[in-house]
């Protein structure tokens, strides 16, 4: 599809952009919010429903205390208050894949408000203030099927899967975020990638975007540079991946941008977000008085006493900023080094691979360049990649014990990103393993001395610069497995 688009740095100069970021993160609790059904993800369609979860008439919910546990973690982690008093409401519009057609959630009155989080960027700090978090019921989830897209447009029916219908949920709202100028879509990425870090270290989460258990509603408008009223926004909703955030935020900039300089008006709409790297149009977002919101009469309220509050906060684990500082002081690594880490989103897999016994230089190294190479053509995330911490340790490790050389190593990678085992039995299977046997070093010695005698003659007149030309020639002939160091001390002795 054809969109005119503004350039985005010509769109920064005459707008500014303002954030709201609704971040969704579905709990890891046994059972779901209001009963006891499994919550649990890729059973097989409508096995992990019952009479409260699909909303049966006379079936009556009862809220999971676990999960009352993990949002007042959550709101205390974030800098929130913590309310001594709220309860749920329902939330009514039509949902396809909610058979009772309300989201039971909370309205006026959340578990935990007034919060924030600081982010750094390129050196640069940005606060985000926290609105609210508060918690709900996730919905069912439609398949789209005989299509091309998995999208309805070019569907041919939709099935409908409750299983989903009724797991904890927590949305995390910040207010109106605004100063960030350009850096816009990269502040939004490192938020929710710091979120995604804190619910991994509160353990409430496995924050699987890929599986929608963390996902973002991406709100943006853009004000004249110097205006004060925000202008009109749109929502791309379910945005599921840190690189698709900053991808569709940097998309819908350029496009409303384009709409306004050609005096054209922004309808505020839930767009979605296509990963070829364009939003398309959903539909009129509501005011909040459009869902009918009104009070759960089949849910007491929740007043979580103080005591408890204080319990839980001395429960907190190590935050991810102070994690951060503490990494970098263990691996010595400068402030430049440790960002280009987190804004690759490789923290987690180098300190894993550290943790398998890899030294930090080199643990960095491999994800920093080969493998995030690797991953930025497969457009996935570094934790997406067919390869373990263990697995990118042991290969480290194959080149310190002189199996392997670095470019071998890079095979070695392949073979295991390829599927065809341990990096062990990748250097066993593809017949990778260093040559360093001195009969067959010093025959291709001698033919590469042979074949280059001006070469050779440099040499024994004592340019021994020269002799990286043989040991070049050397290595073409044995496929890059000769152990240059060997071919080195072979081609002086030989030239003495």
């Amino acid at each position: 599809m054809t969109v005119e688009l503004l350039d985005y740095a010509e769109a920064l100069t005459a707008y500014e952009p303002v954030l709201g970021l609704e971040v969704h993160v579905e709990l890891n609790t046994a059972s779901k919010m209001f009963c006891g059904c499994a919550n649990a993800f890729g059973a097989e369609p409508n096995t992990q429903t019952c009479p409260v979860c699909l909303g049966l008439p006379g079936s009556l919910p009862v809220v999971n205390g676990k999960a009352i546990e993990s949002a007042i973690r959550i709101g205390l982690a974030l800098n929130c208050g913590i309310a001594e008093w709220c309860r749920f409401a329902r939330k009514n519009y039509f949902y396809p894949d909610m058979t009772k057609d309300f989201q039971t959630s909370q309205y006026d009155e959340p578990i935990a408000h007034d919060g924030w989080i600081d982010i750094e960027v390129d050196g640069e700090t940005f606060r985000i203030e926290i609105e609210r978090a508060h918690m709900e019921e996730d919905a069912g989830k439609l398949v789209h099927a005989g299509g091309t897209t998995g999208r309805i447009g070019d569907a041919e029916y939709s099935l409908v899967d409750y299983n989903r219908a009724g797991t904890p949920l927590i949305e995390i709202v910040t207010r109106p975020i605004t100063g960030l100028g350009a850096k816009a879509p990269q502040v939004a990425k490192a938020y929710v990638s710091f979120l995604r870090d804190l619910m991994l270290a509160l353990g409430v989460s496995d924050v699987r975007m890929e599986q929608g258990s963390l996902r973002c509603d991406a709100n943006v408008s853009l004000m004249p540079v110097g205006a004060t009223r925000f202008g009109l926004r749109t929502e791309t909703k379910n945005v599921n991946s840190l690189r698709s955030i900053e991808r569709a935020l940097t998309y819908e900039i350029q496009r409303q941008a384009a709409v306004l300089a050609g005096g054209g008006r922004v309808h505020q709409e839930t767009r979605h977000w296509h990963e070829e790297g364009y939003t398309t149009s959903g539909r009129s977002k509501e005011q909040a008085e459009d869902y009918r919101y009104f009070p759960e009469p089949d849910l007491v309220p929740v007043a979580p006493s103080r005591e408890w509050v204080e319990q839980l906060r001395a429960t907190l684990p190590e935050l991810p900023g102070l994690r951060r500082s503490r990494l970098q002081a263990e691996w010595g690594f400068t402030d430049l080094e440790l960002q280009d880490v987190v804004n690759a989103g490789a923290l987690d897999v180098i300190e894993a691979t550290v943790a398998a016994g890899c030294a930090p230089q080199f643990a960095r190294k491999w994800w920093l360049t080969e493998l995030a190479r690797r991953a930025n053509e497969a457009g996935v995330e570094l934790a997406e990649l067919a390869i373990t911490p263990a697995q990118v340790a042991e290969v480290q490790s194959l080149v310190e014990a002189g199996t392997v050389n670095d470019k071998l190593a890079r095979q070695v990678i392949d073979g295991v990103l390829a599927g065809e085992g341990t990096p062990a039995e990748v250097v066993t299977g593809r017949g990778l393993a260093v040559v360093s046997d001195d009969g067959a070093l010093t025959a291709a010695v001698d033919a590469a001395i042979a074949a280059n005698p001006d070469v050779a003659a440099r040499i024994r007149d004592g340019k021994l610069q020269a002799v990286g030309a043989l040991i070049g020639a050397v290595m073409k002939e044995m496929r890059g497995q000769a152990d240059a160091a060997r071919v080195r001390e072979l081609v002086l002795e030989r030239l003495a």
